[in-house]
C-alpha cells in the first residue's frame, strides 16, 4: 500500500512499507532509497527474492521515492526546486519520525546510496548502520564524462544517449569512446561462464529496466533526479559514526570509487563486499547470500 506524506524540503514523499513496523522493538528497520531511473520497486524486487526471505521475516523495509518517482508521476511543477542530494538525506529523517521509528539501518543503491550515506552523517542516533551498494563519495570521472550530455537534456521523453547513460551508470554493461569531444556508446554483452544469473536472466532484466525507463516512471522527473546527482557536493564518510557495509560490483562503473572510500576510512567501522562479474549487484544471487551473511553476523 502507498502512502504520502509532507516533509519540509522534500515535498511529497512516497513510501511502501514491508512488515510491520509494530514489531520495530523486535526486528530490524531498514530504510531504503533508489538509485536513478527506477524507484521503490527495485528494492521491493530485491526484498522479495526466495533467498532473501529469512531477512525478510526478520525485519522490515520502508522504501522510499524520492520526489517525483511514484508509479505514474505528474511532472513536478517547474516552481519546484529539485532537492539536492544534501537535502534530501537530511530531510529524509522526517519519514522516521512521521512513522515513530526510533532507528533503522540504512539500505541505498547509487544516488540513493548517497542519500543515505549522508542521512547517516545528519542523524548517527538514528540510523545504527548503512548499507551503501555502489556509493560514490566524490564527483566521480564518470558523472565528468557526462555532465555535458545531461546538462543539455531536455524535453520529457527518455532519447537512446540518456537511456544509455542510464544502463551503464546501473549496471556497466555499455562502453563508451571518445570522438570528437562528443561520447559514443556500444552496448557490450558482459558475458561470464562462472555467472550464476546467467545470460538470459541478465537481458530480461535489462529488458524490464528499460521497460519501465518508458513505462510507469515520469521521464521528466528522471531527468531532475539525474542532474542532482550529477550536481552532487563531495560525501566524506570519514568519522561517520553508523557502521558501514560498501558492496559494490567489479562490472560497476564505480567500482574503483568504492574501493577508494573504503581505503579512507575507519576499518574498525566500514567492511567492504566485492562481488565479482556483476555490475548490478541487487540483481546477482551471490549479493543476496553475501547480503544475508552480512546481516546475521554483524546486525543481530
Amino acid at each position: 500500500m502507498m502512502y504520502s506524506l509532507f516533509a519540509a524540503l522534500l515535498g511529497e514523499v512516497p513510501r511502501h512499507e514491508q512488515g510491520d513496523l509494530s514489531q520495530q522493538d523486535k526486528r530490524c528497520v531498514f530504510l531504503t532509497v533508489h538509485d536513478l531511473g527506477t524507484n521503490h520497486t527495485a528494492m521491493v524486487d530485491f526484498v522479495n527474492q526466495p533467498a532473501m526471505m529469512e531477512i525478510k521475516e526478520r525485519s522490515c523495509f520502508i522504501h522510499v521515492d524520492v520526489p517525483g518517482h511514484e508509479e505514474n508521476s505528474p511532472d513536478l511543477p517547474e516552481s519546484y526546486p529539485f532537492p539536492s542530494l544534501q537535502t534530501l538525506g537530511e530531510d529524509l529523517i522526517t519519514v522516521l519520525d512521521f512513522l515513530h521509528v526510533k532507528y533503522a539501518v540504512g539500505l541505498g543503491e547509487g544516488a540513493g546510496a548517497n542519500i543515505l550515506a549522508r542521512c547517516g552523517l545528519a542523524h548517527p542516533r538514528r540510523l545504527l548502520g548503512l548499507v551503501l551498494v555502489n556509493c560514490t563519495g566524490s564527483t566521480s570521472s564518470v558523472a565528468d564524462a557526462f555532465r555535458t550530455r545531461f546538462s543539455r537534456w531536455k524535453g520529457t521523453d527518455i532519447s537512446q544517449s540518456e537511456e544509455d547513460f542510464l544502463i551503464y551508470h546501473k549496471f556497466g554493461h555499455v562502453s563508451f569512446t571518445t570522438s570528437s569531444e562528443i561520447l559514443d556508446y556500444s552496448y557490450q554483452q558482459i558475458i561470464s561462464e562462472a555467472s550464476e544469473c546467467g545470460e538470459r536472466e541478465r537481458e530480461r532484466i535489462l529488458a524490464e529496466f528499460r521497460s519501465r525507463l518508458r513505462g510507469n516512471l515520469n521521464t521528466h522527473n528522471i531527468k531532475q533526479y539525474v542532474r542532482a546527482f550529477i550536481h552532487r557536493k563531495d560525501l566524506v564518510l570519514k568519522g561517520c559514526q553508523p557502521d558501514i557495509l560498501l558492496i559494490t560490483g567489479m562490472k560497476s562503473p564505480y567500482a574503483s570509487v568504492v574501493e577508494k572510500m573504503y581505503k579512507e576510512l575507519d576499518k574498525d567501522k566500514v567492511t567492504i563486499l566485492k562481488v565479482d562479474r556483476a555490475g548490478d549487484v541487487l540483481a546477482e544471487a551471490v549479493c543476496k547470500l553475501l547480503f544475508i551473511n552480512f546481516y546475521l553476523n554483524f546486525f543481530k
